[in-house]
């Protein structure tokens, strides 16, 4: 009788909390997954008590001994990151820094970055790094160890990647159906890779995010880098099905070849509310240098530009950056639209959208420059990026894209005067079409 009393106050309970379940996805129209699991799992506010978090995330770098082992003791970073989780504004920012930039060392001596590292592990890794971006201390850190990103990859199915060669990197138009070539037989690294969209393994995948073997070498093997990340961020959202099914793999992954002091209820807590996150709402970017020295017992090394570089911590690594504001009609008729120029790139599946969206934008007055494809083509929203020192150039060219209106604003780092301003060649607005807006484009006739 006890036991069936039990029994029914705790169906009771079930029931209550289904029902409010139920309710709160109706009237917030959330994934019921994501819904669910944000009623029980304390926010990333209420876990760290901050309105951010800035986290270290290092690849090691690793050599052959002479059985042919791979080893990684006293190894150097072979991949920076400083990372900014905005809780506020709901965005992942994710700063790139080349291994080969100079930086002081605690003993006041100049090294390259990743020798940090190296000589004090993560600890001073994490000192001389925020010391460089000239940041507070670093709250966490992510270390992945030999094949972590090869064996993550493999544990999800492989991931599609757009392989491009430098010169289509750099220049957008310069994909002429390249191919990557390069063996090396010690570092065993074999990369034989034609331009174009395609599936790789983690072996593969890892391979094309190394390449550094031609003009361009770190700036393009980070952008690589970067290319990869946000096709297994891609994978990962848009095949949640997948992603279950592999979820032992992805957990012995995480346990076999990561290093962290992020507790398992912290990282939990950051994986739920930044679930389903779009493509525009992760922002990476990389610090530029501007001359490369011979460092005494380096070799090559990148001077940093510090001013880009200035830039880039104020926009990304400081606290939550501050969302642009909305603009009223009257401030965005103020602007004539002749005076802003207008670089198009198709980020969507749909063929021709890039063209469309410059035809649209040329009848509403706007200077059309550059017209190509994007770093990839998996942009589910648009994204207008602002470069102007035109106060709201983004916004007047959102309003001229009546299928673009829900497009955010990104303002990148560096603005540069309007080409009405000055005699430049410099766009002042990038619009990376999405699917989104490729959708609501009539077809060419």
């Amino acid at each position: 009788m006890i036991k069936s009393k039990v029994a029914i106050i705790l169906a009771i309970v079930a029931l209550g909390i289904v029902s409010a379940a139920a309710g709160y996805i109706v009237v917030e129209r959330r994934n019921p997954v994501t819904a669910f699991t944000q009623m029980f799992v304390p926010s990333p506010q209420q876990v760290f008590g901050t309105s951010n978090l800035l986290v270290l995330v290092e690849g090691l770098d690793y050599d052959y001994n002479e059985k042919d082992e791979e080893y990684s003791t006293n190894s150097r970073s072979d991949v920076i990151w400083a990372v900014n989780l905005d809780f506020v504004n709901k965005r992942i920012y994710q700063l790139s820094i080349p291994r080969d930039m100079v930086a002081t060392m605690p003993n006041g001596t100049q090294a390259k970055i990743n020798q940090a590292q190296s000589d004090g592990g993560v600890k001073e890794a994490k000192s001389v790094i925020a010391r460089w971006l000239g940041i507070p201390p670093f709250n966490r850190y992510v270390v992945l160890r030999i094949d972590a990103t090869k064996e993550f990859i493999g544990a999800i199915g492989g991931v599609n990647v757009d392989v491009k060669s430098s010169n289509c990197l750099q220049y957008k138009t310069g994909c002429t159906g390249d191919t990557l070539d390069y063996d090396d037989t010690w570092g065993h690294l074999h990369i034989h890779l034609k331009e174009g969209l395609q599936h790789l393994d983690g072996e593969h995948a890892v391979a094309y995010m190394r390449f550094r073997h031609d003009w361009c070498s770190d700036p393009c093997r980070i952008m690589r880098q970067q290319q990869v990340l946000q096709a297994v961020a891609a994978k990962i959202k848009s095949d949640r099905i997948n992603t279950l099914i592999h979820l032992g793999d992805l957990l012995a992954v995480f346990r076999k070849y990561v290093q962290t002091d992020f507790t398992d209820q912290e990282l939990f807590s950051i994986a739920t509310y930044f679930q389903g996150v779009p493509n525009f709402a992760i922002v990476s970017k990389q610090v530029p240098f501007t001359a490369d020295v011979d460092l005494p017992g380096y070799g090559d090394s990148l001077v940093p530009d510090t001013q880009a570089r200035a830039q880039l911590v104020a926009s990304m690594l400081v606290a939550p950056p501050v969302p642009v504001p909305s603009p009223d009609a009257l401030a965005l008729a103020a602007i004539p639209a002749a005076t802003l120029r207008v670089d198009i790139e198709n980020g969507s599946t749909v063929a021709g959208a890039a063209h469309r969206v410059a035809t649209e934008l040329k009848h509403a007055g706007f200077n059309i420059g550059a017209v190509g494809n994007a770093d990839r083509s998996d942009y589910t929203a648009t994204e207008i990026h602002e470069h102007s020192s035109v106060t709201f150039a983004g916004a007047k060219v959102r309003a001229a894209l009546a299928g673009a209106r829900g497009a955010i604003v990104v303002p990148d780092p560096a603005p540069s005067p309007s080409p009405a301003q000055a005699n430049v060649t410099a766009s002042d607005v990038t619009v990376i079409v999405g699917n989104d807006l490729a959708s609501n484009q009539a077809p060419d006739l």
